[in-house]
């Protein structure tokens, strides 16, 4: 592209990465048309109301030491609604019991065994003190979290905390999580020590000189689902259109240099092309002009998960303190986490002062059959475990269970190569670029993110041009930027519920 302002530009999927894709692209001068499939606009960000409360029926907070997320909320007019949790703090039910969330560790890995008092055994806290004299264990290009941590700390960390955490995250399975693409700082930091647990503490020391001010995470009064909605409405008081209901059934180059794009019964041209859909969908998208793409895309595996939003009369509830609680899966429950939302978001709590309000999610990799039951089921299966873990036993108000089927890509070993090629082989394409969850990160601000590089790229900034090529090159002369950054660290994506 030029750059000349009269670029047309179709995105085709208005999720949170094409709407920040479309709202960029109009920053910078193109006609922007946004093609959804659906009847709505938001993707996985979906706002919702149980017993008159304003809630999120998808996710309910983004990761405020990233700027994309906040900058994109403050930029569609949400500043004056954004809010940090009312509180931080969570706890895991573990071994019988609810137990404060531990401290001094990354993403659920010690620097000390000390650290993870209370929530491992004696032999398990015995076991991380054995990875001082462990021989050096080699990563190399990628590793599983959860076998390199068992390897060094033994599995018990794995099980109690890091599975559930990362679980959180991806609904994945720790044994097969890239820890490249999960937990890069670790990995970086691993490749350089023999101990884990010296890697960790190197972080730790880094800390305070990278730190932000400000909260960790971030949400919306009324939801973090309304920002998709804000970003909409900005795209279309700027000129942008965006149709919803519109799935797109074809994408072929024209013999101009240009797209052709059918959806239904209109066929738009285009200069250039951004595809914001799931890996599935754009595999059918690419598999004509970039089949070496699209084949990468269709091997992308993902997660089903449902979320479980209850409401209480106040008079009847008596939750313990805190944001919610994680599950470790070896513990054998049903739920994977609870977040008490009106506890987390003051905003409920105030604007709903007789109704508290709490959701439990269900649903990990490769667990399908939890998801099968029906909706009467799930809710009461997440009571059973509330009342154990909570002593919960009031009647619900009402109840609202929203499944995401296929919600969440699963990041495995290798997960930055087959980004690398799914990009190198999208390059070769002018004015063709991807973004999305399936790439750099399952977070809102990773989503951003992915959608900004993918704008730079079809704009043929010069610094992204041939990027995924030199993906795997650290460093070299100069400022990464774009689709090379992304590819080459990807963008940790934490998440900021109490699992979700």
């Amino acid at each position: 592209m030029s750059g000349s302002g009269t670029e047309h530009v179709v995105v085709i999927g208005a999720g949170i990465a094409g709407l920040a894709a479309a709202h960029r692209l109009l920053q910078r001068g193109a006609r922007v048309t946004v093609l959804e499939a659906s009847g709505r606009v938001g993707g996985k960000l979906l706002p919702g109301e149980i017993a008159g409360a304003r809630v999120d029926l998808g996710a309910e907070s983004m990761l405020a030491r990233r700027p994309e997320a906040i900058a994109l909320a403050r930029e569609v007019g949400l500043d004056g609604r954004l809010r940090p949790p009312a509180t931080a703090t969570a706890s895991i039910w573990t071994r019988g019991a609810l137990r404060p969330m531990p401290r001094g560790h990354v993403m659920g890995v010690p620097g000390t065994a000390s650290a993870l008092s209370g929530v491992l055994s004696d032999e398990g806290l015995a076991r991380i003190e054995r990875d001082a004299d462990l021989p050096r264990t080699e990563i190399g290009d990628d590793v599983a979290v959860g076998t390199y941590v068992a390897e060094r700390l033994g599995r018990e960390v794995v099980d109690r905390l890091i599975e559930p955490m990362l679980g959180g995250v991806y609904a994945g399975d720790a044994y097969r999580i890239s820890m490249r693409s999960a937990i890069p700082q670790l990995f970086q930091a691993a490749k350089n020590h023999t101990s884990l647990t010296e890697a960790v503490r190197e972080i730790q020391a880094k800390a305070p000189a990278n730190q932000q001010t400000g909260p960790v995470f971030m949400g919306i009064e009324g939801g973090v689902g309304s920002l998709p909605l804000a970003v909409a409405e900005s795209v279309r008081a700027r000129g942008g259109e965006i149709l919803t209901g519109t799935p797109v059934t074809g994408l072929r180059r024209e013999a101009a240099e240009g797209w052709r794009v059918v959806a239904g019964d209109r066929v738009l041209h285009a200069d250039s092309v951004v595809v914001a859909v799931p890996a599935p969908a754009a595999a059918d998208l690419l598999r004509a002009e970039a089949p070496e793409a699209a084949a990468e895309l269709a091997t992308v595996e993902y997660a089903s998960m449902a979320l479980i939003t209850l409401a209480y009369r106040r008079t009847d509830t008596a939750l313990p303190a805190g944001s919610g609680f994680l599950v470790p899966p070896v513990d054998g429950r049903t739920i994977k986490a609870s977040t008490f939302a009106s506890q987390k978001w003051d905003w409920i709590a105030d604007e709903n002062p007789d109704v508290v309000v709490l959701r439990t999610s269900v649903g990990r990799y490769s667990e399908t059959a939890i998801l099968e039951r029906e909706d009467a089921e799930l809710v009461d299966v997440s009571r059973h475990d509330l009342k154990a873990a909570t002593d919960l036993d009031a009647t619900p108000l009402e109840t609202r269970v929203t499944r995401w089927t296929d919600g969440l890509p699963q990041y495995p070993v290798g997960h930055h190569a087959r980004v690398a090629r799914i990009r190198e082989h999208v390059a070769e394409l002018p004015g063709l670029a991807v973004c999305g969850a399936q790439y750099d990160g399952v977070g809102i601000p990773a989503c951003i993110a992915s959608a900004y590089a993918a704008v730079d790229q079809v704009y043929g900034d010069d610094q992204t041009k041939g990027a995924a090529r030199s993906a795997s090159v650290e460093g070299g002369g100069g400022r990464r930027a774009g689709v090379q950054e992304l590819t080459a660290d990807p963008v940790q994506s934490l998440h900021g519920g109490a699992g979700e």
